[in-house]
């Protein structure tokens, strides 16, 4: 099935939001600019196989005036975004911008240089590091800072570091507290669902073009190279914790519970410099992540943007982050920065005061509106996590998915309903007519809800399929946000084409091997299928060699429940193994040397027979 041009509606649409917004204010495009030293003479970025991880060139296209196919604000943001290269934020500091969805910045020091959030992959942060050092010189890297647990901001350490040079202590890793607990479990117990998700909220098989990707708003898309992780040598765990790596002074700020459950700010006294790692960036950021995460808090996500007005907006002459390009004059970053602070302080109390006026979530999304200041303000539009998402995800935080009304306390589940409802409509071809009329009036939301049901009651019905991939595409080529705009257009190219799958994964080995025991205990625990394993009633012991550490599991009325305790002389089994081959034994390796077993192995194969795997390849637009 081909894709369809943008309809008149989509296209009327566009226009009359391009009447309403400061379209000639190109501040944004010199501040984008600034400092630009060179970039990679060849922007395809492949890995050792030769695979293409990465391709700046692929969005070339993203240039002149908006097609009819893209909405005109999001057009603007990814030509901002798709900018490459190694930029000067101010001597001494440098960023890599446009060689990942995540931006890596450099701070030199008396004898080297500070890393800080080295993109997602080894091949990626390779390249960025090469690129510095070919304008800047071979420093030797003495520390990498991450300024949170989102595996854009660490998962390229070992392409830029090895773990003898932290072992050794040449290099320190720096970490707000809780950032391996944090980064661990966000990409191993809900991972698959997540990576799933992930594939289609960065549109990663999309066809880049007008009609295609064309970004995700906070960068252009995620690498798809190999993720790594080094556990940290120095936790930050105060505001106002000071420390000099290299000759340079670093002032820390905590905000925990922002965009990411650990994160930090930091200052840099000796450059009147803030990074605000990822809660001040030119776009309205998700509260609730569309591949799903713990609902964000903006209540203290805005007070910690307060905070740091009054600690640093005296001292800060440049404020950059890891994420977008920087922002440069004393006044303008005090700006900057309370604009973002009262936009999630905003969506907060105003979502809040209509929620105790008795509106749902979806009905204070379709109502709120941002003060005309914010709306007029490029940085505040939601590129990347949308007003009526996040408005959603506050009432969700607070309320619960219930809304409270009776009616929908206990509804069938999406396929049983969808055969209600079009049974109740007069069939198939009748819910077809329907969706047909309503895309033929541009009621692309209602033609979309119509044809759900449809595919939930029969996915192999064509005219369904064909009407809602066009219905969805329409949809895309409207919206301002980038991940919506990828969400619709997946799900178009899977009514098309077929599951595409899970084109990226965030469990790499290099992360699981981080695995604190405990985690990984929990890890099997989510994956026992637990009517299989009701009548199961099983016990070992188990002694961690690397660690020192032993402990009790059972398994009972489908359970995996651990306990720290020495073994017993008469458990059912025992087995003595390291860590690294606990972590196959987790995966199903119980024949392979490295475990010394007394006792019944009987019983680790019966737990190791009830275990699900995920699956990365689970249906989302069709049952």
């Amino acid at each position: 099935m081909q894709q369809r041009e943008a309809s008149d509606a989509v296209i009327a649409a566009n226009e009359a939001l391009s009447a309403t917004l400061p379209f000639d204010d190109d501040a944004d495009f010199a501040a984008a600019d600034r400092g630009f030293i060179g970039t990679l003479d060849d922007p395809v970025i492949r890995d050792d196989r030769g695979a293409v991880v990465w391709d700046a060139s692929s969005y070339d296209f993203v240039d002149g005036d908006a097609p009819d196919s893209v909405n005109p604000s999001l057009w603007r943001q990814s030509k901002l975004v798709a900018k490459h290269g190694l930029y000067e934020v101010v001597p001494g500091i440098y960023q890599v911008r446009g060689l990942d969805l995540s931006v890596m910045s450099f701070i030199e020091g008396d004898t080297g240089v500070i890393v800080v959030d080295p993109l997602i992959s080894k091949e990626t942060a390779v390249a960025a590091l090469g690129l510095y050092r070919a304008h800047r010189g071979e420093r030797p890297i003495v520390a990498v800072i991450h300024t949170h647990s989102h595996i854009d901001h660490f998962g390229g350490v070992l392409g830029i570091v090895t773990q003898d040079q932290v072992d050794s202590g040449a290099v320190q890793i720096v970490a707000p507290e809780g950032f391996v607990e944090h980064a661990v479990a966000e990409n191993v117990y809900a991972g698959t669902a997540m990576g799933r998700r992930a594939g289609y909220m960065y549109g990663a098989v999309l066809a880049r073009g007008p009609k295609g990707q064309v970004g995700a708003g906070l960068g252009q898309t995620t690498s798809v190279g190999e993720a790594t992780m080094i556990v940290p040598t120095l936790h930050i765990r105060e505001t106002g914790e000071t420390h000099a790596i290299d000759g340079v002074e670093i002032e820390f700020q905590m905000a925990p519970g922002t965009e990411a459950p650990s994160e930090m700010h930091f200052h840099l006294p000796g450059y009147r410099a803030l990074c605000m790692a990822e809660n001040a960036t030119h776009n309205l950021h998700n509260l609730l992540t569309l591949r799903g995460a713990l609902v964000r808090d903006p209540h203290v996500w805005s007070q910690y943007l307060t905070e740091a007005i009054e600690r640093y907006g005296e001292r800060t002459d440049v404020v950059f982050a890891s994420h977008h390009w920087p922002t440069w004059g004393a006044d303008e970053v005090r700006r900057f920065l309370a604009i973002q602070r009262d936009l999630y302080a905003y969506l907060h109390d105003q979502t809040l005061r209509m929620l105790n006026q008795g509106l749902t979530g979806s009905e204070i999304a379709e109502v709120i509106q941002l003060p005309p200041a914010l709306e007029r303000t490029w940085s505040t539009h939601g590129y990347y996590g949308s007003v009526s998402h996040n408005v959603k995800a506050i009432y969700q935080r607070y309320m619960g998915w219930f809304d409270g009304n009776p009616a929908r306390l206990w509804p069938h589940p999406p396929q049983a309903l969808a055969q209600r409802y079009v049974d109740a409509m007069g069939g198939l071809d009748r819910v077809v007519e329907l969706a047909q009329a309503a895309f033929d009036a541009g009621d692309f939301r209602w033609a979309a809800t119509l044809l759900d049901h449809a595919v939930f009651t029969d996915d192999a019905h064509e005219a369904a399929r064909a009407l809602y991939a066009d219905t969805l595409e329409q949809l895309a080529y409207g919206s301002e946000n980038g991940t919506w705009r990828n969400f619709f257009l997946s799900g178009a190219t899977e009514l098309r084409d077929g599951n595409f799958g899970t084109p990226t994964t965030a469990n790499a080995p290099a992360i699981l091997a981080q695995l604190t025991p405990e985690q990984l205990f929990d890890a099997v625990a989510i994956r026992v299928d637990g009517p299989r394993a009701w009548d199961l009633d099983l016990a070992f012991d188990l002694t961690l060699t690397d660690l020192g550490r032993s402990f009790h599991l059972t398994l009972r009325n489908g359970v995996l429940v651990y306990v720290e305790r020495e073994p017993a002389t008469d458990a059912a089994l025992h087995l003595v193994l390291d860590k690294p081959r606990l972590l196959r034994l987790a995966g199903g390796d119980v024949s392979s040397d490295g475990v010394e077993v007394t006792g019944d192995l009987e019983v680790l194969k019966q737990l190791i027979g009830v275990l699900d795997e995920g699956d990365p390849d689970f249906d989302i637009v069709v049952p």
